[in-house]
């Protein structure tokens, strides 16, 4: 079993820093907000996306699918009481000349795979679609 681990430290009551690996992300933990970071909902958003993008890094190669690039843009939507996300929209835009029905089965390939995206279709409503950004296909 993988396992992944990652530390936050609260720096003040500003911001945080979640360290992993190499790696920092600063964190919006100020009760005001602030614009030059992300906040725990953006988060939680940021590592859907994140996993459909590393979803179809991997399988690409595998389906031989030729793209020239991904963009996910992504909204969630929070309930108060009790608070919650309860619904994600997504759309997923790839820049590529292959057909609808290999985009599709690329679709469907991060939706099976992705190990953040199955986590959160269990938990709650996530849905979207797959489109292309050139219009003509092979």
């Amino acid at each position: 079993m993988l396992e992944y681990r990652v530390t936050a430290t609260r720096l003040d009551q500003h911001g945080s820093l979640a360290r992993c690996k190499a790696a920092e992300i600063t964190l919006d933990t100020d009760l005001q907000g602030r614009e030059d970071a992300f906040n725990p909902a953006e988060l939680f958003l940021a590592s859907i996306a994140a996993c459909m993008i590393k979803g179809i890094e991997r399988v690409t190669p595998i389906l031989k699918f030729r793209l020239q690039g991904v963009e996910v843009s992504i909204r969630g939507f929070r309930q108060d009481s009790p608070p919650i996300i309860a619904r994600v929209e997504y759309e997923l835009v790839v820049d590529t000349n292959e057909n609808d029905r290999r985009l599709e089965i690329l679709h469907v390939n991060v939706m099976n795979y992705g190990t953040i995206y199955n986590t959160v279709a269990e938990a709650i409503e996530l849905e979207g679609q797959i489109r292309r950004k050139r219009s003509e296909p092979l």
